[in-house]
């Protein structure tokens, strides 16, 4: 029998909950495919969970870097699996979409963590290493989204996923539709340099705005420069004396001075134990017992080792006592002075909230750069002067940047292009003609000054035209296919790609799948034989009788992925009267 899907992914909670402490297991790492390939050795979309979605009543899959294919008989819900991601991708979920088995229907999906957050940032539990969001629907048509089970704008969960999941259809159209992720397509055929001078430009481009609001705010009023000087001279003032380490050292000597009394008798006992005022301690002990062995060892030299351990031990213990009287010596119960390390810890404390300074180390920074530009005022320097220096020095940064970048897209523009007519042309699109326009934009931006046009022309004699104008539903899952294949990406969903192909083309299809999956993490929903015995990971959706009836999931072991390949190529009576 084939073996269900693992459910031990917990329930999104409701929005008031506070999840911060939920956890999950990270999803296994590159390996080498089914057909001794390598495949992608991260996984984007870790996990997928559906809840009384139409009419699958719970599954949960557990999706593997490379190529995961779901298939199943016509009719079978495997379009549910597609509705779900859309859900996720922002599609407006109805009453439709509500089950038979409860009063809501719930998606939910675990992805690797973006770098950046953007509005979701702030719900972010600490030490997350995964992002988690949900889309709920209930039984009235409303819908209600989250992040790590906290309530989220459905916008921003849409937008956060829809920059690491790819998906056909509506989604892929929307998606290349934007010139910005065309722009970040050809960024990535460009390759790790490009992507480190799109980073560069993004920060850069963050800096000129921090100091173009700097500037506009010292030109417009010149009260703010007063009150700017203000704040740089009481953050000196409260810091002064402070220096690096000071935090810890204090928080160190305040727990001993809490803990006096305990260090004390701690450390006097085990003095006592060591060398009591009467009696014999462990250092007497060892002592009477060298001595004891001493004379001895003359008669039988086998003892000399012994005796060298007792008077070395000896010796030990009795430093030790020495360094634990003098430990003793040193405690010093002083009320006044645990009241003072509190004063200076509290004072450090005021001084990060006054200033909005996450750590000391951040704080100390603050502090050196108000004296630097304190120092810099005092030699004759103009706040407003200051800015606009400041403001000049990012504009040519970001400018720097944008001709950088754009040097670098103009050059690989037409092999961009060539190498997805290429494919296009492999995956039964015509001649595939494709085209890669740039064009140069008035001012720059987080991106550079460009943007970027995919053009295609499916059959000769036609203009070219924007993919997402021109393109079918099947034809824009292979142009995006063939896109992807040429400059990766990180999840690929296709839910038409076999729409209205076969044979040769399926073949063709297949094979760019599997290449894609080298550098990329794919699903998709086939009828295909040719595609599915291509999986690194094979799920089977199959329709259960019953009242009501529902939807089942099950990821496929070799015998049964075996016998659901042998389904989709006819059955085993197909299968011998071909060979017959």
């Amino acid at each position: 029998m084939p073996r269900p899907v693992a459910s031990n992914f917990s329930r999104e909670p409701p929005a008031e909950a506070d999840t911060s402490g939920t956890r999950f297991r990270p999803c296994p790492k590159g390996r080498m495919g089914g057909v001794g390939r390598r495949v992608y050795d991260r996984c984007v979309l870790r996990r997928l969970r559906i809840e009384n979605l139409v009419l699958i009543r719970e599954a949960e899959l557990e999706l593997a870097p490379g190529l995961n294919a779901i298939t199943g008989e016509t009719g079978a819900g495997k379009t549910i699996l597609a509705q779900a991601l859309g859900l996720l991708l922002g599609a407006k979920g109805d009453d439709s979409y509500v089950g038979a088995a409860g009063d809501e229907a719930y998606v939910e999906a675990e992805l690797d963590l973006l770098e950046e957050l953007e509005e979701l940032e702030e719900l972010r539990p600490e030490d997350e290493d995964a992002l988690v969001v949900s889309r709920r629907v209930f039984a009235d048509g409303r819908t209600r989204a989250y992040a790590w089970g906290r309530a989220a704008a459905r916008e921003d969960v849409s937008a956060a996923v829809e920059r690491v999941v790819a998906m056909s259809g509506q989604f892929e159209q929307r998606r290349l539709a934007r010139p910005s992720y065309q722009l970040e397509v050809l960024d990535r055929f460009c390759g790790e340099d490009q992507l480190a001078r799109r980073a560069a430009a993004r920060t850069a481009w963050r800096d000129l705005q921090a100091a173009r609001r700097g500037h506009d705010e010292l030109s417009a009023n010149a009260a703010l420069a007063e009150a700017r000087l203000a704040d740089l001279r009481a953050l000196v003032e409260d810091t002064e004396g402070l220096e690096p380490g000071a935090e810890e050292a204090l928080r160190a000597e305040r727990e001993r001075h809490r803990h006096v009394a305990e260090l004390a008798a701690g450390a006097a006992a085990a003095a006592a134990a060591l060398a009591p005022d009467d009696g014999e301690g462990a250092t007497g002990l060892v002592a009477l017992a060298e001595r004891s062995v001493a004379p001895l060892e003359r008669l039988a030299p086998e003892l000399q080792r012994a005796g060298d351990e007792l008077r070395d031990v000896e010796l030990r213990l009795r430093e030790t006592a020495s360094d634990l009287h003098a430990f003793l010596a040193s405690l010093e119960a002083d009320p006044g002075r645990l009241e003072q390390l509190e004063g200076e810890l509290d004072r450090i404390a005021e001084a990060k909230r006054r200033f909005r300074c996450a750590t000391y180390e951040e704080l100390l920074a603050r502090r050196d750069e108000a004296l630097a530009e304190l120092d810099a005022l005092a030699g004759g320097s103009d706040p407003a002067e200051i800015a606009a220096r400041e403001l000049a020095d990012a504009e040519r940064r970001v400018q720097a940047l944008a001709l950088e970048l754009r040097a670098e897209r103009n050059a690989a523009a037409p092999a961009f292009a060539d190498a997805v007519a290429v494919e296009l042309r492999g995956v039964g699109m015509g001649e595939g003609e494709f085209l890669c326009e740039l064009r140069e934009r008035d001012e720059p931006g987080a991106t550079g000054a460009d943007e970027a046009a995919f053009l295609v022309r499916p059959n000769a004699g036609l203009p070219f035209a924007p993919v997402a104008e021109t393109a079918s539903g099947g034809e824009l899952s292979r142009i995006a296919l063939a896109i992807a294949a040429v400059a990766g990406g990180d999840t690929l969903v296709f839910d038409e790609i076999d729409a209205g192909i076969g044979g040769e083309t399926a073949h063709a299809v297949g094979g760019l799948l599997r290449r894609l999956a080298e550098h990329a993490q794919v699903v998709t929903i086939t009828h295909l034989p040719q595609i599915a015995a291509l999986a690194d990971r094979h799920f089977r959706v199959e329709k259960t009788p019953g009242d009501p009836t529902h939807t089942r999931i099950e990821q496929l072991g070799d015998e049964e992925r075996k016998a659901e390949l042998e389904r989709m190529l006819g059955g085993q009576e197909f299968l011998a009267a071909v060979r017959g």
